[in-house]
């Protein structure tokens, strides 16, 4: 398997996880209307949920190439929610009986990637 081949796979499940985030928002907004963030919570949680299952089936299927890996777990759910692997990388934390690394990474993720959003609008209006 070529680097080339697990790019293109990579790229082909983004491809594909993109358009179905963008599905998943637009049938939201029409079945809920706009006033909470329900397609971001629902590609979150189905994200997080298909994470689990691909994980679980990848560990279990040795023989799945590279390419498979990278196109399921990067392409497709990275495309679709990065909250699905933000949610394997803490569980793996737990897993490996990690508790204090898992909570520390979890919380500063959080806390962090607001307080950073809330810099990047308060610079991007500075600058406009």
């Amino acid at each position: 398997m070529t680097s080339a081949n697990i790019w293109v796979a990579v790229a082909g499940g983004g491809a594909i996880g993109a358009a179905a985030r963008f599905a998943v928002g637009q049938w939201s907004l029409r079945a809920f209307g706009p006033g909470f963030p329900w397609a971001t919570l629902i590609v979150n949680v189905a994200g997080s949920f298909a994470m689990g299952l691909v994980i679980a089936w990848l560990a279990g299927k040795s023989q799945a190439s590279e390419a498979v890996r990278a196109f399921l777990s990067v392409g497709l759910l990275g495309a679709f929610t990065t909250f699905s692997t933000f949610s394997l990388d803490v569980v793996a934390l737990y897993e490996r009986k990690n508790y204090l690394a898992a909570a520390g990474y979890l919380s500063s993720s959080v806390v962090l990637s607001i307080l950073a959003l809330f810099i990047g609008l308060w610079a991007g209006r500075s600058f406009s």
